[in-house]
């Protein structure tokens, strides 16, 4: 027998998963942008090229990514409390050491340890989303989660542009890990997992013996239409975040202090992006449209926009031209961003749901970890971001084009599931 929640417990625990999801989100980007942040002051004292920045920026994201292979099926059998508890810990740690590095190795290696830590935070969200809210409220839930990570990208570069001025870079990483220590602390004390199933849409009994969830979600086309396509948003999300700074200094030859607050604007139009899709993929559910549906055309709609916004910004003549067509890429990419996790949710039993958010994760870091390196490298030889700028938009739109040819929910088989409107992933959704 389980114990289902009074609604007063109920809407509790809702609030306390919630928020504890955006606080740690917001931790996790101030951490991922911090060496953005102060990537002309490092490279100034540890002298360092732009490939090399480059370099500590893609460890980040390689080791993200694979780190994300452990967590399928991990995060069912230990949960969340635990693993995204251990990833905070992990994360913080490493970030606060940063402050203290005098090499290129040991940062790398930090850098790589940071990218592991922070591993475990989108899969282990939508697994919590899934547990604590139903299929009405879902879509909200997982914009707010996912909000967090424009709100730290758009109040990291002036804050912590104005911690670096004032106590140096060395000093902001310590804050940061110490910052994150502390969310670490609140989740392992107040998040618990949701032991009742009254919101899971139920799961038919399995006509085969349960394969593991990556021999079973591997085959599926699907699955692979959505490692490809959620490259090309996580491609344009990550050469936004590693080089905003860099270029509003270099290209656009602002001033440090300057291009903290500049910086912030396309950051917060991310976040209204990823709220206005929230909402309106909710409004769209309740007046009957299948969710698979709306969520699959925000993401295709969105990356096409967020192409032609970042070919705008390639050929800017103003400053205030570039400005407008970085805002308007990340609204977008995070538009369709929000409606990728919410797809992972639609189109996967809850069984699957955490281990194909890892899986999609992971092939989606194998692609955008090519970005800052590769963008570093073109700065050092061209001295202009506009061929970078170029092929990001390029690869957005390739992923665009997997979305709506490969990741249809026909392409989902699994497991002998025959419900109705879902049938294993199938076309019905």
């Amino acid at each position: 027998m389980t114990e289902i929640p009074s609604p007063r417990s109920l809407r509790r625990h809702q609030t306390i998963t919630l928020s504890l999801l955006f606080l740690a989100g917001v931790v996790n980007f101030l951490d991922r942008s911090s060496l953005s942040i102060a990537n002309t002051t490092v490279r100034g004292e540890m002298h360092l090229n732009g490939t090399e920045i480059g370099w500590l920026l893609s460890a980040f994201s390689l080791a993200y990514g694979f780190a994300q292979l452990p967590l399928i099926g991990l995060l069912d059998r230990a949960g969340t409390r635990s693993i995204l508890g251990g990833g905070l810990i992990l994360w913080s740690a490493a970030q606060m050491l940063t402050g203290f590095v005098r090499s290129f190795s040991t940062f790398l290696v930090l850098r790589v340890l940071l990218g592991v830590g922070e591993a475990p935070f989108y899969p282990s969200g939508v697994r919590s989303t899934r547990e604590w809210f139903t299929s009405a409220t879902r879509g909200r839930a997982v914009a707010i989660m996912s909000s967090s990570q424009n709100f730290g990208l758009a109040v990291a570069p002036p804050i912590l542009t104005w911690i670096m001025l004032s106590i140096g870079w060395r000093a902001m990483f310590i804050v940061l890990g110490v910052s994150g220590l502390l969310v670490a602390s609140a989740w392992i004390a107040f998040h618990r997992a949701r032991r009742d199933t009254i919101f899971h849409e139920p799961e038919p009994p399995l006509s085969v013996a349960p394969e593991s969830a990556w021999k079973a979600l591997i085959r599926q086309r699907t699955v692979w239409g959505m490692m490809l396509g959620w490259g090309g948003i996580n491609y344009t999300v990550w050469l936004y975040l590693a080089w905003l700074p860099g270029y509003l200094e270099v290209q656009r030859h602002l001033s440090l202090a300057k291009s903290g607050w500049v910086a912030a604007i396309p950051f917060l139009a991310g976040a209204v992006g990823m709220l206005a899709s929230g909402a309106l993929s909710d409004r769209l559910a309740r007046a009957g449209l299948s969710l698979a549906t709306v969520h699959r055309l925000n993401i295709v709609v969105g990356m096409i926009a967020s192409s032609g916004s970042t070919f705008v910004v390639a050929y800017s003549h103003s400053t205030v031209q570039a400005v407008a067509g970085v805002s308007m890429a990340l609204f977008f990419i995070h538009f369709a961003g929000t409606s990728g996790w919410g797809y992972v949710q639609t189109v996967s039993p809850l069984r699957y749901v955490a281990s194909l958010g890892a899986l999609q994760n992971f092939a989606s870091f194998m692609i955008a970890s090519a970005a800052p390196v590769l963008t570093g490298w073109l700065l050092d030889r061209t001295h202009s971001f506009t061929i970078a700028l170029g092929v990001c938009s390029a690869v957005t739109l390739l992923g665009a084009l997997s979305y709506a040819t490969l990741a249809a929910p026909g392409g989902m088989h699994l497991d002998g599931d025959a419900r109705p409107g879902v049938q294993g992933m199938s076309a019905q959704i």
